[in-house]
Formats: C-alpha cells, structure tokens, sequence
C-alpha cells in the first residue's frame, strides 16, 4: 500500500524551476554532500580496479559462471580481434580495402569522405581538436597536484557582451571547466575580454610611444552577481565597489535588499545558483557579460586531473577579424576621426596603411587628425 504522504523536498538536490530550462536554487556545497552521502566510496575514486575484483563484479552483476566469463574473455579479447596474420605487425595508419570489422568498416567510410573533401580543418579547429587530446584523462605529475576524489566540477559559459548587434550572443564566448574549490576571483582571471585589452589615449603625435598599461591595469573593479549578491574584487587597493551604485539605486526604490561580498573569499562551494540561469559579469565599468552555469558534477577518472590547469578552456568561439578600410588584407590596429585622409569617419586602419597616409617618410604628421589604438574582437581567435 503506497504512502499517504507527499515525498519530501530537499532544497540541496537541484529541481526544475522551468523545465529544461534552470533549476531552482540550491546550495552547491550541500549538493555535494548529497551525492556523497549517497554513494560508494568506490563510485567516485580514481582507483581502476584490478582483474579478479572486475571479473567478480561482471560475474555477480550478470550473472554468469566462471566458465561463461573464461570464455567471453578469450572471445572478447583484443588479440583475437585482428584481420592481419598472427605474428606480423600491423601497420595501423591502413585499414584494408574491404574490412570485415565493423570499426575498420567506419573508420574506411570516413577517411573515403575525408579524401572527397576539398577543404581540410582551418587552424582554430586544429587547435580544438589537440586541446581535448591534450586535457582529456590528463593525471598530473605530483600526486599533491591531483584533484580529491570527490571534488565538485562545474562548467561554465561565459558570453559575449551586448555592446554589437552584429555579434550573435546566444552562443558563448568561452566554456570553461572549475572546481567547487575555485574562488570567483580565479573565474574572473580565467575570462578573455577585449575591452582588458584596450589602451587609452590619442596616439596621433606618438604613434611609436607604447603605452604603460591597458584598460585591465588601470580599471580593476569588477563584480559577479548571483542570487542577490555582489561579488565585488577587491585584491587590489585601486579597486572600488562599482555594485554600491545599483545597490543604492535598488534601496530607494523599495526593491529587495542585495547584499555584497568579495570574490576573492568566495568558492563555488559557497555558491547558492541555479543551474542554466543567466547570471552577471560587470567590468570596466559598464562590459557586461552573461555567465550561465550549465552543468555541476563530480570529477571522474576520465577528466583531467591536473587541478594547475584549471579553470580548464575547453571550449572558444571565433570571431571574424575587421580588415583595414584601404587595403582589405591586415587587420585593425588604428581608427581615426577627423581625418581629412580618410573615407569616413571613424575609419579603420591597419598600421603599414595608417603610417603611409598620415605621416611622412621622417615620422612626421600630415595633417589633423585623431589617432586611438584598436584592438581587433578576433585577438583571441
């Protein structure tokens, strides 16, 4: 006879607020425990286990005898799956005209398809293909260098800023991997922005000085906003509380009180979220991007272990560079105004362009005009 009464909520397991769209909010650190609380030590460790304890555990779970399992394991074994004669070395980069194995049969259809191709993998593609090679089941060198077993990883999206129309934000700038031991401060490092990047000043009397800093130097304020609190940085002393602004506005207008704290002594552990809810990135005062929080798990033997590479890339958008407005080859290095040189204004200029039309063979300037360094949206490609 079934219960008469409902099951019980737990507000640490994570439930569907809107369906297949985020959860309701919960604690990650005590959905962690959840998990551990509900499983074997053994679910989770990095530990293979060895033959005889993996022959009982298949025996029990199929139920077969010792001579059923014999057998499957001279069946099943590798050595006997080969098309070659039995003591020659295959070579493994050929796969024969009609194979008979099923793998060698899609392997054959594939590299048919690749040779059809006329395109072949441009240099981002390359460079995402060896970036899983490189971290997939990575172990580190030090086993001080390992993540616990147990250890909470979450990955991460990171947007776009809507400051373009052009550019389509629904699809992320960057995907990264973190641990529930990362504080939002190394999340805050990992995100490539090019407004970090960008340098102050007109340049038009000193193009040839290199400037002192970027915006990342000068500007370091910056905040995440999750669940009604500010996660302000304040590592440095240069760094001020841009949230007070909106925190202040919210008070006078009878919105519900947000609180604040510093990103630096905040780890995902801490964190209370929901997971596939668009939350905030704030900096250089008014760069906004979207942070969505897609998936939270437990580390696994197949993940990269190496807990010094993360915050763990795994994944980055391109973006079309902007050529130069005279040539059409090099990219943008230099946008004017008031520039009598110029086709219209703002224009943009590669620098072998910029130097040949604004500035004679002695470095002298021709003309007024307005000079500002650009940095391309495409520097991280």
């Amino acid at each position: 006879m079934a219960s008469s009464h409902p099951p019980t909520s737990n507000s640490n397991i994570p439930d569907y607020e809107y369906l297949d769209v985020n959860t309701k909010p919960f604690h990650i650190g005590s959905f962690r425990n959840e998990w551990l609380n509900r499983l074997k030590p053994s679910d989770y460790s990095y530990q293979r286990d060895d033959d005889d304890t993996f022959d009982a555990n298949f025996m029990k779970e199929m139920g077969v005898g010792a001579e059923t399992m014999a057998e499957l394991k001279s069946i099943c074994s590798p050595d006997s799956l080969r098309c070659h004669p039995e003591g020659q070395q295959p070579d493994t980069e050929l796969v024969p005209p009609e194979p008979m194995l099923q793998t060698l049969i899609q392997r054959k259809k594939r590299q048919d398809h690749r040779a059809n191709q006329k395109m072949s993998k441009n240099r981002h593609d390359l460079y995402a293909d060896e970036l899983e090679r490189l971290i997939v089941g990575r172990k580190p060198e030090s086993t001080a260098d390992i993540i616990p077993e147990g250890e909470i990883v979450l990955t991460i999206n990171v947007y776009y800023p809507i400051t373009s129309e052009r550019i389509n934000t629904s699809r992320p700038h960057m995907s990264l991997l973190m641990t529930g031991s990362h504080s939002l401060a190394e999340l805050r490092d990992a995100i490539c922005c090019v407004s970090d990047l960008q340098v102050c000043g007109e340049f038009s009397n000193t193009p040839d000085l290199a400037p002192d800093f970027i915006s990342k130097d000068l500007f370091k304020s910056s905040f995440f906003f999750f669940e009604g609190v500010f996660y302000n940085d304040m590592r440095f002393p240069e760094c001020q509380d841009i949230s007070k602004t909106t925190i202040e506005w919210a008070k006078a207008r009878n919105y519900p009180a947000f609180t604040q704290a510093k990103m630096e002594d905040t780890r995902f552990m801490d964190l209370t979220i929901k997971v596939g809810f668009p939350y905030l990135y704030c900096h250089q005062g008014d760069c906004e991007h979207l942070v969505i929080i897609t998936d939270i798990r437990l580390a696994h033997k197949s993940d990269c272990l190496d807990k010094k590479l993360y915050p763990l890339l795994i994944r980055k958008d391109r973006l079309l560079t902007q050529k130069c407005t005279v040539c059409h080859l090099f990219i943008g290095r230099w946008f004017t105004t008031n520039d009598q040189y110029a086709p219209s204004d703002p224009c943009l200029f590669c620098d072998k362009c910029f130097r040949a039309l604004h500035y004679d063979a002695a470095g002298n300037k021709l003309g007024e005009f307005l000079a500002y360094p650009y940095v391309d949206q495409g520097a991280f490609n």
